[in-house]
C-alpha cells in the first residue's frame, strides 16, 4: 500500500506543474496578442531571415501549446488566429519578402537619421535592436496606411468605372425600349398618316368644286 504522504506530495507535484503549463499558456497567449500585429515575425517571436523549417516548427510549438481545446483562457480562439496568420504570412513568399523589404528599410533609415555607417559600432549595441523594432514598425504602419489609400483609389475608380457602365447600359436600354416603342405604334401611324391624306385629297377635292363657274 501507497505511503499516504508520498500520495499526496506526488499529487502536489502533478498540481503544480498542471498550474506551470497553464502559466506558460497564458503568458504566451498574452505575449501573442501584444505583438505587433503587422510583423508576423514578432507574433511567432522569430527574428527576421529565419528558414522556412524553423517557423513550421515554431508555429507547430505555439499553436499546440495554446490551442483552444487545450487551455480554457477565452482569449485563446484569437490568440491562435493571429498565430496563424502570421504563419501563413511568412510562408507567403512575396508576403514575407515585403516584410523583409520594410524592416530592412527600416534599419536604413535609422542609419542615415543618425549619420552612421553600416560599419558603424552603435549597430552592435542592444539599444540599436530596440530601435530597429521601433523603426520597423513606423515604416509598416506607413506601407499599411499607403496600401490602404490605394486600395480605396483603386475601389473608388472601379465604382466609377462601374458607374459609368451602368449609365451606358441604361442608355442603351432606353434607347432599345423607345424603338421597341417606335416598332409597336408603325401600324398605327400608317394608319393615321393614310387617314390623313385621305382627309387633306377629299378637303381639295371640295375645294376645287367650290371654285368652279356657275353657267
Amino acid at each position: 500500500m501507497a505511503n499516504p504522504d508520498v500520495k499526496d506530495e506526488l499529487e502536489a507535484l502533478d498540481a503544480l506543474e498542471s498550474e506551470a503549463k497553464e502559466f506558460d499558456k497564458d503568458a504566451e497567449i498574452e505575449r501573442i496578442l501584444k505583438a505587433f500585429r503587422l510583423d508576423a515575425y514578432a507574433v511567432l517571436d522569430l527574428q527576421p531571415g529565419v528558414p522556412e523549417s524553423d517557423i513550421k516548427l515554431c508555429y507547430r510549438k505555439k499553436s499546440l501549446l495554446i490551442h483552444p481545446d487545450k487551455t480554457k483562457n477565452p482569449k485563446a480562439p484569437e490568440a491562435f488566429d493571429r498565430l496563424k496568420k502570421a504563419q501563413l504570412e511568412l510562408m507567403d513568399e512575396k508576403h514575407r519578402e515585403r516584410l523583409d523589404e520594410a524592416i530592412a528599410d527600416a534599419r536604413m533609415l535609422l542609419i542615415r537619421e543618425n549619420k552612421w555607417t553600416v560599419d558603424s559600432e552603435e549597430l552592435k549595441a542592444p539599444e540599436f535592436a530596440k530601435k530597429w523594432r521601433e523603426k520597423t514598425r513606423e515604416v509598416l504602419v506607413d506601407n499599411e496606411h499607403r496600401r490602404r489609400r490605394q486600395l480605396k483609389g483603386q475601389l473608388q475608380e472601379e465604382g466609377r468605372e462601374q458607374r459609368k457602365q451602368d449609365e451606358e447600359l441604361d442608355q442603351r436600354k432606353r434607347k432599345r425600349q423607345h424603338e421597341q416603342d417606335w416598332e409597336a405604334t408603325r401600324d398605327q401611324r400608317i394608319d393615321s398618316w393614310r387617314q390623313f391624306q385621305k382627309g387633306r385629297s377629299s378637303g381639295e377635292g371640295k375645294k376645287k368644286k367650290k371654285m368652279k363657274p356657275i353657267g
